[in-house]
């Protein structure tokens, strides 16, 4: 195990591999090898139209989005301000003026 890298989100040496992701069980941060030596994976993120998103960034919704739990939707054109990108499925966090904090996807956004 001594030549597996350790993780870059927190720099423990205890991680492990699963099929082609590393992954740390103390912060549970998941890589690929190909990400080694790469930029952060906050700089692949682009938007509909395929912008780089950045932290702050101002997007226009292009797609009527349901919000999972409750009546609500985001309608077509909806700005949202200040977006933050984060690690995941839905990878931006955002605040949302009558509805709050929501995660969105980068596939249903194109930057102002």
């Amino acid at each position: 195990m001594s030549d597996l890298p350790q993780c870059p989100a927190c720099q423990s040496p205890y991680t492990y591999q699963d099929g082609l992701m590393y992954i740390c069980p103390e912060c549970a941060h998941e890589w690929s090898s190909a990400d080694q030596g790469g930029d952060t994976e906050e700089s692949g993120i682009k938007d509909a139209n395929g912008n780089p998103l950045q932290d702050g960034d101002t997007v226009t919704v292009i797609k009527d989005l349901k919000v999972k739990g409750s009546s609500l939707v985001v309608k077509v054109g909806t700005k949202v301000k200040n977006i933050r990108l984060v690690d995941g499925d839905h990878d931006i966090a955002c605040k949302i003026d009558g509805i709050g904090a929501m995660n969105l996807k980068s596939e249903f956004v194109k930057k102002v």
